[in-house]
């Protein structure tokens, strides 16, 4: 049941999904905006290419991390003991889709933002850490043979619904039809990479600062 309390937690998951940690960054320690240089992305790959691995990586804990906590502010709601699991998990999906959502289009920063896809694993990894494992095991393969941080984060997502479908059952339909919005989400999100991957313009990453 939707209330007050819910609707506010979903603005604040937004909010905590908004939080430009790759801007923020790149401005107080090196004085750079990401979105000005590389790909103009807001997100963990774009620091990893123009600041390196002093950025890259911090950048990436904090989106992960912004996607794993939202989930749990589930755990904060007044009348959480007389909720359902369904309830529950219907709830974490909601705040965790807010994250995602803020990461794409931020407030803090002209809704600019990235590709969501480590908050989306953060996500993943606070409502099905089995899953999660899944699809970043698929995600390190293809990165190991094609260097393409894009490819392989599309073909992670789309192996997720198999994984969820197919190798776990599911019968939760919530968690169906999440695992489908996910490959959905991050094929949009990565229309310009998949443009540049069919023209062979796509830059090989080489998680080192030039």
């Amino acid at each position: 049941m939707v209330n007050l309390e819910i609707i506010l937690f979903i603005l604040f998951a937004y909010l905590t999904g908004s939080l430009p940690s790759a801007v923020w960054v790149g401005k107080i320690f090196y004085n750079i905006d990401v979105r000005e240089y590389g790909s103009g992305n807001a997100g963990a790959t774009n620091t990893f290419r123009v600041l390196g691995k002093g950025a890259g990586f911090p950048v990436l804990f904090l989106d992960i991390f912004k996607g794993w906590v939202v989930v749990n502010y589930v755990w904060l709601i007044s009348d959480i003991s007389v909720l359902s699991d369904a309830v529950i998990f219907e709830n974490q999906l909601v705040f965790g889709i807010a994250a995602v959502i803020g990461h794409l289009f931020p407030i803090y920063t002209g809704f600019r933002g990235g590709k969501g896809i480590a908050t989306m694993l953060g996500l993943l990894i606070g409502l099905h850490p089995q899953a999660a494992l899944f699809s970043f095991f698929v995600f390190v393969l293809v990165f190991i043979f094609s260097k393409y941080v894009s490819l392989s984060s599309m073909i992670a997502s789309l192996a997720f619904p198999f994984f969820v479908m197919f190798f776990l059952n599911s019968t939760n339909d919530s968690l169906n039809l999440f695992a489908i919005f996910v490959p959905i989400l991050s094929l949009i999100s990565h229309q310009k990479n998949i443009e540049r991957l069919i023209r062979g313009e796509e830059t090989k990453v080489k998680f080192v600062k030039k």
